[in-house]
């Protein structure tokens, strides 16, 4: 593990001090989660953007074309609208 030294703004911190206290966690835990979920929403975005270039709308059609005209069965049909 490693250290990282970071300056925040004092409002800053006392919120995350607050929110820690609230989820009943350390600040440490806190901030190490927040840059990993952060560090995920990066890596997520990349992987549908590489999966994204492989595509074709083509191949959207294609596929498209093969899927049944047909209405919804119970419960995946919309609500009525009244």
């Amino acid at each position: 593990m490693s250290a990282l030294t970071i300056r925040l703004p004092n409002s800053v911190h006392e919120s995350i001090k607050a929110l820690a206290r609230k989820d009943g966690i350390s600040v440490n835990q806190f901030i190490a989660s927040a840059a990993a979920e952060k560090m995920a929403s990066f890596q997520t975005l990349d992987y549908l953007r590489r999966e994204a270039a492989q595509g074709s709308r083509a191949d959207f059609d294609r596929f498209m074309r093969a899927v049944p005209d047909t209405e919804p069965d119970g419960a995946d049909a919309l609500p009525s609208k009244k």
